[in-house]
């Protein structure tokens, strides 16, 4: 196909190409400028055209594919990524000095509720709480396994006991 006859072409289909355009983009000006970057690169790649195939179809595709490029170009533009801490002077944690009173209380009276603990039941409790194996505990304590297991629930049991007389509450 020689340049007249794609030029021809072409212009046959401006009237439907302009509509289709507004179709797409709902703007008139938007809609001549995508005619107008649709018949730019149709003109350009001319060589790309394959005689013999729809014409019609082929500058219908560009220009739907010119369209949502730059559809796409555009969300991308409008994206915006907020990238900063969501945090106010009065939640800022460099600002607030910890207070761990309470906290230190607490753990001195759970050492002493653990002291007070017969030590056939502490020692297996304190090692399981330390990471131990219930077989691991059992082998250096040369206990069998289930009097392990047993002393270290019998420890957790009066432990909730103990809590719930000083705190009035149950622990989990």
């Amino acid at each position: 196909m020689n340049t007249l006859e794609f030029n021809s072409k072409l212009n046959t289909l401006a009237s439907l190409l302009h509509s289709f355009a507004y179709n797409l983009t709902k703007n008139s000006e938007d809609a001549k400028d995508l005619y107008q970057e649709t018949a730019f690169r149709a003109l350009s790649n001319r060589d790309k055209f394959q005689p013999g195939t729809n014409f019609k179809a082929w500058i219908f595709t560009i220009m739907k594919n010119i369209f949502i490029n730059n559809y796409r170009k555009k969300v991308k533009a409008n994206t915006i990524l907020d990238t900063t801490d969501n945090q106010f002077y009065l939640n800022s944690g460099a600002h607030a000095t910890p207070n761990s009173a309470e906290g230190g209380i607490m753990m001195k009276e759970l050492d002493i509720m653990l002291e007070s603990l017969d030590d056939s039941i502490k020692i297996p409790f304190l090692m399981h709480f330390e990471g131990f194996k219930y077989q691991e505990i059992a082998d250096e304590l040369d206990l069998p396994l289930g009097t392990v297991k047993s002393r270290i629930f019998f420890a957790r049991k009066e432990l909730k006991e103990k809590i719930l007389s000083s705190y009035g509450f149950q622990p989990n």
